[in-house]
């Protein structure tokens, strides 16, 4: 079985991803509203279709990631990982995809521009998805974490490569060691994110951007992108292969089991270090 067929199958019969393309732009929703878009490991397999769909269509000339309802992305689905029908459920909490196909790999080695329109919370694997696009612009009452060190689990997702980049290494340590969460306006302050936009008007200007890069020649614009990104690929794989081995030590500790159990009771963690 191929690596695209195995990422196919991971995403069969599911539609927690959507995706519509119009006007040069595919817009990719993440499509699990009641589950505040946690990710599930059918939702993992759909975002990379979806994104190298967009990669390899030669209308697409911009994508935008959302998300439905009240979140962008609140991370992982920890509860169906420890209940044994999530990403999880086989020992480890990747999926069962190679790192080289995995949604923030593939994100970052596109050709095509990304945009992340955030119009909710994004929190651990949801706002290091966040950071692998090129431009993100956030809802006023979205709000942004870190949160791996509360939940008692590292993450596997890029977060520790893009923060220190981002922001330099002592103010992405305290976010990252603290798992404090942001408001938009605190990212827009730290130079997270491009811009805040009004909740309802969020979209719209997503798009208006899109439109703006999407009036450009494609292959300067996917050339630029390429020489912005030329020889970061393997230290962003091997910054999240080492993410994931200390992850799967991780989700051995009672503090991980502890952490799962707050997230589902809606309260602090009580971590003892084991």
């Amino acid at each position: 079985m191929t690596q695209a067929q195995a990422i196919k199958d991971t995403a069969a019969g599911s539609d927690e991803v959507l995706y519509d393309v119009a006007d040069h732009i595919a817009t990719i929703t993440f499509n699990r509203p009641e589950r505040m878009n946690t990710i599930s490991r059918e939702m993992l397999g759909e975002l990379s279709v979806a994104l190298l769909t967009a990669d390899a269509d030669p209308d697409v000339r911009v994508v935008i990631l959302t998300g439905t309802g009240r979140a962008f992305c609140a991370g992982l689905d920890l509860t169906a990982a420890t209940s044994g029908s999530g990403i999880g459920s086989e020992g480890t909490m990747s999926p069962t995809l190679d790192l080289k196909t995995a949604p923030p790999t593939v994100l970052f080695n596109m050709d095509t521009p990304t945009i992340c329109a955030l119009n909710g919370s994004a929190a651990g694997y949801g706002m290091d998805t966040a950071l692998g696009c090129d431009i993100r612009i956030m809802a006023a009452g979205a709000k942004m974490a870190a949160a791996f060190t509360k939940r008692g689990i590292v993450p596997e997702s890029g977060g520790t490569w893009f923060l220190p980049r981002l922001l330099g290494w002592e103010k992405a340590a305290e976010l990252i060691f603290t798992g404090r969460t942001l408001t938009a306006a605190q990212c827009l302050e730290m130079g997270l994110i491009a811009e805040v936009a009004p909740d309802a008007e969020l979209q719209a200007r997503a798009r208006a951007v899109a439109t703006e890069i999407a009036a450009n020649a494609p292959l300067a614009v996917q050339a630029m992108r390429a020489t912005l990104r030329q020889g970061l690929a393997d230290a962003v794989r091997a910054q999240m292969a080492h993410e994931l081995a200390e992850q799967t030590l991780q989700r051995a500790t009672a503090d991980f089991a502890e952490g799962v159990r707050a997230v589902a009771e809606r309260r602090p963690g009580r971590f003892t270090g084991n």
